[in-house]
């Protein structure tokens, strides 16, 4: 799909464009979402650029993310899809500058752009560039990603918080850790993509920052730049801290379950050793041999019981006072 903005008035206007080969020359904006091979051939006879492949795109090499060619700046990011889901994705993302057009290349829809295009659909700065529109793209992806690690840092508070619960909330209920273990991994799963996207955003703005040296960018995009290259560093800094508390949550999950073993193993460990003098005693009675004495007295059967309760007693009362109970 081929979504074409060109700047009317005070907003950003989507234009439906029916013939690729009548591209609109003013368009500072335009998005290919899985393109076909005669939109990506439309594109670079308007741009005057190579649209990458998504295999070009898949590439990890920064050499292959982030380059200059014809005079075209290519950077490849990767952002978060579906992270309101319990099946959270990345996806590559390459942002084209050549003059003052932004090319865009996804094969997914995240969110930021969405919310860049509703934004400046509404209201855009007179003469938007391409460049501005990558900046507030940017700037919508550092945001939603910080969205995305404070509503990460606030469920893992509340996973932390149902492993450690008071004991009295404990009782009369069965904790499910399956459960809170299914949730620790996701949640270890999405900070772990979120850092990802962090990297590679960081890199770009790196790179961004680099090749406008020589450009003559306004002050306040320069100035916005390096907000956007403190932020991300926050935000990695932040991502590395709850991917150190998740995995002190996994540990203490398993501590948790663990000890949780321990008292059924030890409660069975004491019933055996409650029982072995009562099962001694009924063993030595049950032998038939002939010359028995006490299997002729008259009240042998209840002191034979009374012997194994209070053979049964004696090992629990000791184990409670040693308080092993």
């Amino acid at each position: 799909m081929l979504s074409v903005f060109i700047p009317s008035d005070v907003s950003l206007k989507k234009v439906a464009i029916t013939d690729l080969a009548g591209l609109p020359d003013n368009a500072v904006w335009v998005d290919l979402v899985n393109p076909t091979v005669e939109e990506d051939r439309a594109v670079e006879r308007l741009a005057k650029i190579a649209v990458p492949t998504r295999e070009d795109m898949q590439e990890i090499e920064i050499s292959s993310r982030l380059y200059i060619e014809s005079g075209a700046r290519y950077m490849t990011a990767t952002l978060m899809c579906q992270s309101d889901t319990d099946m959270p994705r990345t996806t590559a993302v390459t942002f084209i500058l050549t003059g003052h057009r932004l090319v865009t290349v996804r094969y997914d829809l995240p969110k930021p752009f969405a919310l860049v295009e509703n934004k400046l659909a509404r209201a855009c700065p007179p003469g938007i560039t391409g460049e501005q529109v990558l900046m507030e793209l940017l700037d919508a992806v550092i945001d939603r990603c910080a969205d995305i690690l404070e509503r990460c840092g606030a469920d893992i508070d509340q996973v932390s918080h149902d492993i450690f619960e008071p004991e009295s909330e404990r009782h009369g209920h069965a904790k499910q850790y399956s459960q809170i273990l299914i949730a620790i991994g996701r949640k270890g799963d999405l900070t772990s993509k979120v850092r990802e996207s962090l990297v590679s955003i960081g890199r770009l703005v790196t790179f961004l920052s680099a090749v406008v040296e020589g450009v003559k960018w306004s002050k306040d995009m320069r100035e916005q730049l390096k907000t956007m290259q403190r932020d991300v560093a926050s935000l990695t800094d932040h991502a590395s801290y709850l991917s150190n508390k998740i995995t002190f949550v996994l540990d203490a999950m398993l501590g948790v379950v663990n000890l949780e073993q321990n008292n059924i193993i030890k409660l069975f460990s004491v019933m055996a050793v409650v029982l072995m003098p009562p099962t001694l005693i009924a063993s030595i009675y049950g032998m038939n041999f002939k010359v028995m004495p006490e299997l002729e007295w008259t009240h042998g059967y209840p002191l034979a019981l009374v012997a194994m309760l209070a053979a049964a007693i004696v090992p629990y009362w000791i184990f409670k006072w040693k308080k092993w109970l």
